[in-house]
Protein backbone atom coordinates (compact mmCIF):
# COMPACT_ATOMS: atom_id res chain seq x y z
CA UNK A 1 0.00 0.00 0.00
CA UNK A 2 1.56 3.56 -1.25
CA UNK A 3 0.71 6.66 1.56
CA UNK A 4 0.81 10.14 -0.73
CA UNK A 5 0.38 13.51 1.57
CA UNK A 6 0.43 17.04 0.56
CA UNK A 7 -0.39 20.05 2.28
CA UNK A 8 -0.55 23.74 1.69
CA UNK A 9 -1.77 27.22 3.38
CA UNK A 10 -4.09 29.43 1.50
CA UNK A 11 -4.22 33.05 2.29
CA UNK A 12 -7.93 32.64 3.30
CA UNK A 13 -10.10 32.46 5.79
CA UNK A 14 -11.72 29.33 6.56
CA UNK A 15 -15.06 29.98 5.93
CA UNK A 16 -14.23 30.68 2.50
CA UNK A 17 -12.04 27.73 1.64
CA UNK A 18 -14.17 25.43 3.31
CA UNK A 19 -17.23 25.44 1.75
CA UNK A 20 -15.08 24.94 -2.05
CA UNK A 21 -13.78 21.90 -0.19
CA UNK A 22 -16.87 20.36 0.63
CA UNK A 23 -18.74 20.81 -2.66
CA UNK A 24 -18.17 17.50 -3.83
CA UNK A 25 -20.11 18.34 -6.77
CA UNK A 26 -17.80 21.35 -7.45
CA UNK A 27 -14.43 19.80 -7.83
CA UNK A 28 -14.28 20.76 -11.51
CA UNK A 29 -15.14 24.06 -10.74
CA UNK A 30 -12.04 24.58 -9.65
CA UNK A 31 -9.54 22.01 -10.40
CA UNK A 32 -7.76 22.38 -14.37
CA UNK A 33 -7.26 18.86 -14.13
CA UNK A 34 -11.14 17.77 -14.28
CA UNK A 35 -13.89 18.71 -16.64
CA UNK A 36 -18.07 18.02 -16.64
CA UNK A 37 -18.54 17.09 -12.98
CA UNK A 38 -22.04 15.61 -12.24
CA UNK A 39 -23.23 13.10 -9.21
CA UNK A 40 -25.20 10.89 -10.59
CA UNK A 41 -28.70 10.01 -9.67
CA UNK A 42 -29.50 13.63 -8.90
CA UNK A 43 -28.70 12.97 -5.03
CA UNK A 44 -27.41 16.02 -3.51
CA UNK A 45 -23.46 16.15 -3.65
CA UNK A 46 -22.86 16.42 0.15
CA UNK A 47 -25.01 13.14 0.97
CA UNK A 48 -22.46 10.61 2.24
CA UNK A 49 -22.09 7.54 -0.40
CA UNK A 50 -22.95 9.88 -3.33
CA UNK A 51 -21.05 9.14 -6.45
CA UNK A 52 -19.97 11.97 -8.62
CA UNK A 53 -18.35 11.50 -12.23
CA UNK A 54 -15.97 13.91 -14.32
CA UNK A 55 -13.68 13.53 -17.13
CA UNK A 56 -10.13 14.42 -16.89
CA UNK A 57 -9.64 17.86 -18.72
CA UNK A 58 -6.76 16.29 -21.12
CA UNK A 59 -9.25 13.66 -22.08
CA UNK A 60 -7.68 10.62 -20.59
CA UNK A 61 -10.83 9.12 -19.47
CA UNK A 62 -13.81 9.04 -16.93
CA UNK A 63 -13.07 8.82 -13.22
CA UNK A 64 -16.06 7.70 -10.38
CA UNK A 65 -15.35 8.84 -6.80
CA UNK A 66 -17.86 7.58 -3.99
CA UNK A 67 -18.07 10.10 -0.77
CA UNK A 68 -17.56 8.68 2.66
CA UNK A 69 -17.67 11.16 5.18
CA UNK A 70 -18.33 14.71 5.23
CA UNK A 71 -17.69 16.49 8.40
CA UNK A 72 -18.52 20.02 8.65
CA UNK A 73 -17.21 20.56 12.27
CA UNK A 74 -13.88 18.50 11.54
CA UNK A 75 -13.83 20.44 8.24
CA UNK A 76 -13.19 16.97 6.65
CA UNK A 77 -13.83 14.75 3.37
CA UNK A 78 -13.03 11.69 2.46
CA UNK A 79 -13.67 9.70 -0.73
CA UNK A 80 -12.57 7.19 -2.61
CA UNK A 81 -11.78 6.17 -6.47
CA UNK A 82 -14.70 3.67 -8.06
CA UNK A 83 -13.30 3.51 -11.37
CA UNK A 84 -10.44 5.22 -13.07
CA UNK A 85 -8.01 5.09 -16.18
CA UNK A 86 -4.97 5.43 -14.03
CA UNK A 87 -3.68 2.04 -13.08
CA UNK A 88 -4.54 2.63 -9.17
CA UNK A 89 -6.80 0.14 -6.79
CA UNK A 90 -8.18 0.88 -3.05
CA UNK A 91 -7.62 4.47 -3.20
CA UNK A 92 -9.13 6.21 -0.13
CA UNK A 93 -8.33 10.15 0.25
CA UNK A 94 -8.81 12.81 2.66
CA UNK A 95 -9.24 16.63 2.81
CA UNK A 96 -9.00 18.32 5.61
CA UNK A 97 -9.04 22.41 6.20
CA UNK A 98 -8.12 23.82 9.82
CA UNK A 99 -7.62 27.74 10.53
CA UNK A 100 -4.12 28.77 10.90
CA UNK A 101 -3.39 30.91 13.74
CA UNK A 102 -1.46 33.66 12.82
CA UNK A 103 -3.49 35.56 9.98
CA UNK A 104 -6.91 34.99 8.54
CA UNK A 105 -5.51 31.98 6.33
CA UNK A 106 -5.76 28.32 5.90
CA UNK A 107 -3.69 25.20 6.20
CA UNK A 108 -5.55 22.14 3.58
CA UNK A 109 -3.89 18.67 4.40
CA UNK A 110 -4.92 16.12 1.23
CA UNK A 111 -3.78 12.79 1.75
CA UNK A 112 -4.57 8.98 0.19
CA UNK A 113 -3.59 5.53 0.71
CA UNK A 114 -3.86 3.58 -2.65
CA UNK A 115 -2.87 0.36 -4.26
CA UNK A 116 -0.37 0.43 -7.06
CA UNK A 117 2.17 -1.96 -9.03
CA UNK A 118 5.67 -1.34 -8.20
CA UNK A 119 6.45 -0.43 -11.92
CA UNK A 120 3.75 2.45 -11.75
CA UNK A 121 4.52 3.64 -8.20
CA UNK A 122 6.45 6.19 -8.94
CA UNK A 123 4.50 7.71 -11.86
CA UNK A 124 1.61 7.63 -9.76
CA UNK A 125 3.02 9.09 -6.70
CA UNK A 126 4.02 12.27 -9.13
CA UNK A 127 0.55 11.88 -10.73
CA UNK A 128 -1.14 12.64 -7.68
CA UNK A 129 1.03 14.52 -5.90
CA UNK A 130 2.48 16.90 -8.01
CA UNK A 131 -0.19 17.07 -10.88
CA UNK A 132 -3.86 16.10 -9.15
CA UNK A 133 -2.56 17.56 -5.47
CA UNK A 134 -0.23 20.69 -6.31
CA UNK A 135 -2.33 21.60 -9.13
CA UNK A 136 -5.39 21.70 -7.00
CA UNK A 137 -3.74 23.80 -4.35
CA UNK A 138 -2.83 26.19 -6.98
CA UNK A 139 -5.68 26.37 -8.73
CA UNK A 140 -7.90 27.02 -5.18
CA UNK A 141 -4.65 29.22 -4.33
CA UNK A 142 -5.27 31.46 -7.50
CA UNK A 143 -9.27 31.16 -7.34
CA UNK A 144 -9.34 32.62 -3.45
CA UNK A 145 -7.06 35.33 -3.57
CA UNK A 146 -9.50 37.35 -4.80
Amino acid sequence: MARLFRSTVIDAPLARVWPVIRDFRGLSDWHPAFADCVIEDGVPGDRVGCVRRFELADGGGTLREQLLALDDQRKLLAYTILSSPVPITNYVSVMRVVSVTDGDRSFLRWSCDFDVKPEDAAAMEDLLGNGVYQGGFDALKAMLAG
